[in-house]
């Protein structure tokens, strides 16, 4: 038995609905020492920052417990990131990056940033120079700042958005604080706010859905790169849609059953998330509202929002732990805060 099934396959409570219902629980000795060796082991060389390890968290729901804290850089380890926007019209694919729109995935090539005003049915898309076939591109860091803020400088619109992670702060880190249990809720939620939905083992966020209508209605667009990511200056790379690409030639995978898809990271509530389709390319059946189901070997686990559908997960069926600036931090004050809040509801 490897050792990611080692830790998936114990100690869970019978509240759990099934025998590996959690990707992190505890080791089979029941020691934090081991969950943390064989936990960090997955991640690729140099993902985290600080070595694991387990400290004490309070979850959304204000359950107090343990999570295992894990440390990332904005910039993910071993994957090549970008390109996201094409810089003239005559660009093919290979210049650009991908667009999300009615649950299909689009190259985001010269072509289509040319017949913009054509595909989102509004003329006033201009993003390019007609005479030169020049892309207007926010390829610099203030240009990042201003058009990728909520309120887009209107200098900025009709450009493509782009961001670098050189543009995020030096020494900027993101400590994950999950739970090393999963801590049922009767009431599945998304619960995503700004710690996205999980974690991949290369330490990029699998992030909640992209705010499209909010980029289009400044006529901006913000492509993803092949594997389903961008850059945001407050937290650095971040994946909102996880494509074949992204199971196949960027993220470090973890395969448990031939015939199963791959474990492609971490969830907030402690569970697993495998990719979409397997290597064969069949899709799981009957999963629910969150993207999850079980089985009699796997338990309970999710599965990646198709590709063009702009949500990793729908919501977790568990309490989440959160994402802190700086190791050390943890989720105590937002916890406790649900907590109250969950008196009055």
């Amino acid at each position: 038995m490897s050792k990611l099934l080692r830790w998936i396959a114990v100690s869970l409570p019978l509240a759990a609905v099934g025998p590996l219902a959690s990707v992190i629980s505890l080791a089979h000795d029941g020691s934090h020492t081991s969950t943390v060796k064989d936990l960090s082991a997955h991640f690729v060389d140099g993902a985290l920052v600080v070595p694991a390890k387990v400290v004490d968290c309070t979850l959304s729901g204000g359950t107090e417990t343990k999570c295992i804290s894990l440390t990332v850089k904005p910039a993910p380890k071993n994957m090549t990131i970008g390109p996201w926007c094409p810089r003239l019209v005559t660009d093919g694919p290979d210049k650009g990056g991908i667009w999300l729109h009615n649950n299909r995935v689009h190259d985001v090539d010269g072509a289509f940033v040319k017949d913009a005003a054509t595909f989102f049915n509004d003329k006033t898309w201009q993003l390019f120079d007609p005479a030169t076939g020049r892309i207007n591109v926010t390829d610099s860091e203030v240009a990042c700042r201003a058009a990728a803020r909520p309120d887009v400088d209107p200098k900025y619109q009709n450009h493509c958005v782009e961001c670098q992670v050189s543009y995020v702060t030096t020494g900027t880190t993101l400590t994950y604080l999950i739970p090393l249990k999963p801590i049922l809720v009767k009431q599945p939620a998304q619960r995503v706010g700004r710690g996205g939905v999980g974690v991949t083992f290369n330490g990029a966020r699998l992030d909640g859905p992209a705010p499209v209508d909010a980029i289009l209605g400044a006529h901006t667009l913000a492509p993803f790169d092949d594997c389903g990511g961008h850059v945001n200056v407050h937290v650095g790379y971040h994946i909102h849609a996880v494509t074949a690409k992204t199971t196949t030639d960027c993220l470090k995978t973890i395969s448990i059953e031939a015939k199963h898809t791959d474990v492609i990271g971490l969830a907030m509530d402690g569970h697993a998330i495998f990719a979409r389709a397997n290597k064969t390319g069949e899709e799981p059946d009957g999963l629910d509202r969150c993207g999850g189901h079980k089985d009699s070997k796997l338990g309970y686990h999710y599965h990646a929002g198709k590709p063009g559908s702009n949500a990793i997960l729908g919501c977790h069926v568990a309490e989440t732990g959160c994402v802190v600036d700086a190791p050390g931090k943890s989720c105590l004050h937002d916890g406790w805060i649900a907590w109250f809040k969950r008196l009055f509801d």
